[in-house]
This record gives structure tokens, C-alpha cells and sequence, in this order.
């Protein structure tokens, strides 16, 4: 479904990624791993079409898409949630939600969606009247996934979702973003939570200064000794 080949992107001289060769198939969880600064963010920023590709290319569907506008990729079914929520703070939750939908043009259905997702996130639709930036960080993330979902999308991309959230809301998250997965969207994740990343995946991509440094299975990744010393705490495998 999703291919990289070759990706460079860089902040001026600074290259934060450098020659990224990955791939997302249709119906997988796929997860990015790696310290702070390894190129995790920026990886899924090219992807939206948020930063420019220096070098190689992105293909979805075999398609090229590297330079793409962000809103065209969104049209062809991708979606990205992103670090830090990134709600719109002086909007309503209902109207978070629709501009979630704002590349679509069939308004009943997207009133019908609204209401689907007010139904799966009972507590925003609690607060489906009151604005964004009032709302707990853990409720602003459950308006963030269900933003991104607004656009009926075939791949969503997942930026720290449990960053800085309360350990019961984080539990939560996990729980949603599965449950995406498992309803047939196809799903790539950053989480600097390695252990968490990897006993929800199916693959996972381990990113060290802008380069993929080791890939493999989450069985794989969970038996490494490098990966469980280095990003697990030195936890024995238990998949």
C-alpha cells in the first residue's frame, strides 16, 4: 500500500532523514521506533506531503506522491493524527470534527459520520458543544483519532499518540488505535514507548539519526538484545 524508497529529508544542512526505505501493506499495524530525534516525526511529515522529499520517492498504491499537496494525499485516503494533538482550540468538538471531513463534498454522510464517531468517543459527545482547548489532554487525543478518522481514511498515521497523557488514558489510546487497525484501516505508528509500540504491531521499523537501523517482526523486534537493551530496558521478550 505504502512505499518508501530512498527518502532524504533535510532541515536546511541538517539531514533528519537519510535514504528511509520502508512499506506499509494493506491491513497491517506498523510501527516507528526510536529514541528522540531519530527522524520518526519527519518520516511521517514527508509522507502527509508536510515536508519536502530531498531525494527518493513515496508511492501509495504504486503511485508517486512525494510532491503531492498535503490535501491531495489526504484525498486519496491517507490520514495523519499528529504529535500533540493539534486541535483547533477555540472550535467546538463538533467542529473539530468537521474539519476533519474538509476535503469531503457528501455532507450527509459526513453528518452521519459525526454522529458515528460521537457514538464510539462517549466522552466528546459529552462535550460535543464545548470548545476544544477545554477538554483534558486525554479527551483532546480522542478528538485528535477521531479527526483524523473523519476522512474516511485507508492508511492513518499515528504521531506519539500517549505522549504526556495520564496512564489510564494512554491504556485507552492503545485500545482505540487496535481497534482502528482491526477494523480494517491500515495503520503506521510513532511511539517512543518501544514496548508498548511493539506488543501492538504487526512490523516494526527501528529509526537511530535519521536511518533505519533494524526492521523486522514485533516477535523479531521483542527477541533483539540490542532492541530490548537499548529501547526496552533491557526486558526479556514476552511475545
Amino acid at each position: 500500500m505504502l512505499k518508501l524508497e530512498n527518502v532524504s529529508v533535510r532541515y536546511g544542512a541538517t539531514e533528519a532523514v537519510k535514504n528511509v526505505s520502508m512499506e506499509v501493506k494493506e491491513g497491517e499495524f506498523v510501527t516507528l521506533i526510536g529514541a528522540n530525534g531519530a527522524g520518526k516525526s519527519t518520516t511521517l511529515r514527508a509522507i502527509s506531503g508536510l515536508e519536502p522529499v530531498r531525494e527518493g520517492r513515496i508511492l501509495f498504491e504504486g503511485e508517486p506522491i512525494h510532491n503531492a499537496a498535503p490535501q491531495d494525499i489526504i484525498r486519496l485516503g491517507i490520514a495523519h493524527c499528529p504529535e500533540g494533538r493539534r486541535v483547533f482550540p477555540q472550535l467546538t468538538v463538533r467542529e473539530n470534527l468537521e474539519m476533519g471531513a474538509f476535503c469531503r463534498y457528501d455532507r450527509q454522510s459526513v453528518s452521519a459520520d459525526i454522529e458515528q464517531k460521537l457514538e464510539m468517543f462517549p466522552r466528546l459527545a459529552e462535550r460535543e458543544r464545548q470548545a476544544a482547548g477545554t477538554l483534558s489532554g486525554g479527551e483532546q487525543q480522542m478528538l485528535a483519532i477521531a479527526r483524523s478518522l473523519m476522512s474516511r481514511p485507508r492508511l492513518v498515521m499515528f504521531d506519539e499518540p500517549s505522549l504526556g497523557l495520564a496512564p489510564n488514558f494512554v491504556e485507552q489510546v492503545f485500545k482505540l488505535v487496535s481497534s482502528i487497525c482491526a477494523s480494517g484501516t491500515t495503520v503506521l505508528m510513532v511511539e517512543q514507548n518501544a514496548y508498548a509500540a511493539l506488543d501492538l504491531c504487526d512490523r516494526s521499523y527501528l529509526l537511530s539519526t535519521g536511518e533505519v537501523m533494524l526492521s523486522g517482526t514485533a516477535e523479531e523486534m521483542l527477541n533483539n538484545p540490542d532492541v530490548r537493551r537499548i529501547y526496552l530496558g533491557g526486558e526479556a521478550a514476552t511475545a
